[in-house]
Formats: C-alpha cells, structure tokens, sequence
C-alpha cells in the first residue's frame, strides 16, 4: 500500500476573512463534520472554505490535496480509540481493548471505514497505534519481525471487518437482503448443494458479523504463539 503523510509543512498563519487563523485540526474538524452530513458526503473544497470562514484556497496552505486532507481525518479517528485506551494488566487483554476500540470507531464512522482499511496514513495517531500494538507484542516474547508480522495480521483483519460492518445500508435494503438468503437457503435443491442443505438450519449465520468472533480467535492463536516462546 502506497504511504501518504497527511499534511504539508508549508504552512502560513494567515487569518482568513473572518478573522479566524486556520489550524490543521480545525480543518480536519470541518472536513469530517462535511463527510458525515446527513444525507451524505458533502465535502467539497468550497463547501469546507464556506464551513471554516476561508478562502477554499486556504485549505492548501496545510493540506496538498484533498486526498491529503482525508488521509488526516481518517488519522484522527484513531484517536479516539487512543484518547480512552487503558491499558490492561495481560497483554493480550490490552490488545483485545485495542483492536475492540478501532473498529467500534470504524462503526462510528462508517463512511471514513473504508478509507481507514486501505490506506496508511503515517499519521502521528497511527504510528501511537503501531507503537502500541506492535509494544505489547513484543512484551509478549515475540521478536521484532514476528511482532510486526503479528500486528499487521490483527489490525489489517479488524479494518476489513469493520470495512464490511459499516457499510451504509438502508433498513429496507437489509430487509430485502434477509428475506432474499431466507429465502434461498429454504429452497436448496439437495441434489446440487448437497453440503449447504445438510446445514440449512446454520445457514443464517453466514449473514451475521464476524467480528468479534475472528479476534477472538486471533488473540487465541497469538496466546498460543506466545507459550511458545517461552
């Protein structure tokens, strides 16, 4: 995956036509509170120029682009994981509280989730992720390469999954979706799905979210690993 830092270092205090001086973050505030306008995404620069008081140019002044500026929103909601983040006595438990915190953030914002699991934004939050992450691992027994190896696995798999959690689906479109499997797995034709028929009756848990379940059974094998370093 390509790596983008999130912001320029040609920055100029200038104050804009309100009087205002324009920081980073107050930028970063009223680009997310455009992406999660009811009624959808609403960012443009213009919109974020109107929103802040500023000539839409001022916003190049701290961001290079606006893929620039999304990098940096997405970098911030880390955040608030890490704002509330407590440290567990058992390593395994304070990972656990990591990963739980990103994605119940993820689910916060869904339409950044997708944006978050793709990219890396070598932001100061996610490099306080990694840090923290890849640390407790290494509290754990295991040396550098398998730490980071580790840490990768875990925190790639929760992006995806609340990737997948968050999608914005109206209640309608889930409605049609559950009636449409409901229906399908009720009328499999034996002969040729032999093994779905035989497990008709567990077929709706195809439909259910993953998550926590796949962590769990991440920080099982990690404990597992682990012994076995001792």
């Amino acid at each position: 995956m390509p790596r983008s830092r999130a912001t320029t270092t040609r920055v100029r205090r200038k104050p804009t036509r309100t009087g205002v001086v324009l920081e980073p973050s107050m930028i970063i505030d009223a680009a997310l509170r455009l992406i999660e306008a009811p009624g959808g995404n609403a960012l443009t620069v213009r919109r974020l120029g109107v929103e802040l008081g500023a000539d839409p140019s001022a916003i190049y002044r701290y961001f290079r682009n606006v893929d620039a500026l999304l990098i940096a929103v997405s970098d911030r909601l880390l955040a608030e994981t890490l704002d509330s983040f407590v440290a567990a006595p058992k390593w395994s438990d304070s990972l656990r509280e990591l990963a739980e915190g990103i994605y119940r953030s993820a689910l916060r914002h869904p339409r950044l989730s997708l944006l978050s699991a793709v990219r890396f934004t070598a932001g100061p939050y996610e490099l306080r992720a990694a840090d923290l992450g890849i640390g407790l691992l290494m509290s754990a027994g295991f040396a550098g390469p398998a730490a980071v190896r580790h840490y990768r696995d875990l925190i790639e798999t929760v992006w995806a999954l609340a990737a997948i959690d968050s999608s914005e689906m109206t209640p309608e479109q889930e409605s049609a979706e559950e009636q449409a499997l409901a229906l399908a797995y009720a009328t499999l034709p034996a002969d040729e799905y032999p093994h779905l028929a035989a497990v008709r009756a567990d077929l709706p848990a195809m439909s259910e979210p993953a998550f926590p379940g796949v962590l769990d059974r991440l920080i099982d094998s990690l404990e597992h690993a682990a012994r076995q370093t001792d």
